[in-house]
């Protein structure tokens, strides 16, 4: 099949679109949407992925310089398009449990609390998320949408627009994602229906089981029981899979003290293993950019919340973080800043990235994030941060222990280096752009680094040495490739347990008439 059968004209006619939700969150709303927009561009389809609002500490910078949350960046690679902001217009980055950084169109416009976002200001923007989804929908032949949470979050029902709200006003067919592999789905499929208004039930045109293990055909009486119950089809049954941990936004899905998420250790290239522990410090941002560590051969990556847990580690991480200052905090009452300081004088490796970079500097002066003034930092890096106002957002690149790297970077902390053995970052002239280097403690603001296959070799054989470990990068991995397979295995999910004919149609068709309503409706 190819793009062409969408019939999307030049005259300004909208492709088809689809909305994406789940009974819960962590359903596997991101991972179908990056499947479904996988298989349709391998099929021609000119596709883009679409996330109205999105909550997450994971964000990305895109060409032009706007943030957008990664689950986006990762479903337009699978989609192969180039991100922006139009696919996600509203970004929220939590600060406390209360409050949280507003990103409208990629950039920041304050911070506001959850009662005052949801009292007005989301409202408001329907308008506008709206408008986003229309102009991508005139550009492209599909779009994909990605609801939040649940659509059956009847307390916020008035002002949402990001699941039934964005359908109801693009009229786009919705698809529910359920998790069956923490149980209750049937419930769960039922429940999400029978709580929607007449209105938003017209909309919801059939179900996605995720993540099941088994027998499927145990499964089918049950999912014909569903139907006759709802009047709505399942559309597919999608295995449980291994190694799929692709970049997430919600919540950070890994046990602290376990292996990074849901990565494969391959056995080393050398003679030892390296074993890495990022600190799972308070508000942590951007957790993806160990992800690439991960994907080498032999490299352990944990998370750990304790000192004692540094122990046997031969680099230690300091990721990025939505509240430095707290995060500072943290590390000296759970005692893990004197362990870090320990080994630094031991000459142990450690890396900070963006607010782990911060913390290991001289000096922190914070009047705009935590507003705590002046506070002192680690003291390891020869480094003096003060906080601007206005954020960088950037797609830097550059050269880096002699080779080609790249990133983004994003944060109000601006770095002052006032010394150190060596420049990080550079633009291959020896003229520094970011970061600096004093004994075996390493910091930079850049994102995405490490993703960078030369560089990152280059670091971790640094790494090894100053560690004492017979560990040798692997050659050959390329993480960009990894990546890659990693997407067209969600579109191999897709095209192979899903009813590809029956999603086909309800892209091009859009709702389909007539689908019952489910008692007792919204309250």
């Amino acid at each position: 099949m190819s793009g062409g059968a969408f019939g999307r004209s030049s005259g300004g006619a909208l492709g088809g679109g689809l909305l994406v939700a789940g009974t819960t969150s962590d359903a596997g709303k991101s991972v179908v949407t990056a499947g479904i927009c996988r298989w349709l561009v391998r099929q021609g389809v000119k596709v883009a992925p679409f996330k109205a609002q999105n909550m997450s500490l994971n964000s990305f910078v895109t060409r032009e310089g706007a943030e957008i949350g990664r689950a986006q960046a990762m479903q337009a690679a699978a989609a192969r398009v180039e991100p922006t902001a139009l696919m996600n217009p509203v970004l929220l980055k939590p600060g406390s449990d209360r409050s949280s950084q507003v990103v409208l169109l990629g950039k920041p416009v304050g911070e506001l609390s959850a009662r005052g976002y949801h009292a007005g200001r989301q409202e408001q923007l329907l308008g506008t998320v709206t408008d986003c989804l229309q102009e991508l929908r005139r550009t492209h032949d599909a779009v994909i949408c990605e609801g939040a949470g649940s659509p059956a979050e009847i307390n916020l029902r008035r002002t949402d627009i990001v699941n039934m709200g964005i359908a109801r006003a693009a009229r786009i067919p919705v698809v529910v994602v359920g998790d069956i592999d923490r149980g209750g789905v049937f419930a769960s499929f039922f429940g999400t229906t029978a709580l929607l208004s007449k209105e938003d039930q017209a909309l919801v045109a059939g179900y996605l089981v995720n993540k099941f293990r088994g027998d499927v055909t145990l499964l089918e009486p049950g999912l014909e029981m569903l139907r006759g119950l709802t009047g709505r089809q399942t559309l597919g049954v999608l295995p449980f899979a291994h190694g799929l941990g692709i970049d997430e936004e919600d919540g950070l899905r890994v046990s602290l003290g376990g292996a990074v998420r849901e990565s494969t250790v391959a056995p080393p290239h050398g003679a030892e293993v390296l074993r890495v522990a990022v600190c799972a410090v308070p508000l942590m941002s951007n957790f993806t950019d160990v992800d690439a560590l991960a994907a080498e051969p032999g490299v352990v990556v944990r998370f750990v919340d304790r000192a004692e847990e540094l122990t046997d580690a031969d680099l230690v991480v300091l990721p990025g973080t939505r509240g430095t200052v707290r995060a500072l905090a943290w590390l000296r009452e759970r005692g893990l800043a004197d362990a870090i300081a320990r080994r630094a004088a031991e000459g142990r490796p450690v890396l900070g990235i963006c607010g782990g970079y911060q913390m290991l500097g001289e000096r922190i002066e914070d009047d705009v994030e935590s507003k705590a003034g002046v506070v002192d930092g680690l003291g390891l890096l020869p480094v003096r941060v003060r906080f601007a106002v206005e954020k960088t957002l950037a797609r830097p690149a550059g050269e880096a222990l002699g080779e080609p790297v790249e990133g983004y970077e994003i944060h109000h902390g601006v770095a002052e280096v006032t010394g150190g053995d060596e420049v990080f970052m550079s633009d291959g002239s020896g003229q520094g752009l970011d970061g600096c280097r004093a004994g075996s403690v390493w910091g930079t603001h850049w994102h995405g680094s490490l993703e960078s296959d030369g560089f990152r070799r280059a670091f971790l054989r640094r790494v090894a040495a100053d560690a004492g470990r017979a560990f040798v990068p692997a050659p050959d991995t390329r993480f960009g490739v990894l990546r890659e397979e990693q997407l067209d295995r969600l579109g191999d999910l897709i095209e192979e347990h899903a009813d590809t004919d029956a999603l086909l149609r309800l892209i091009e068709e859009g709702v389909p008439t007539a689908l019952p309503f489910i008692p007792p409706g919204a309250p």
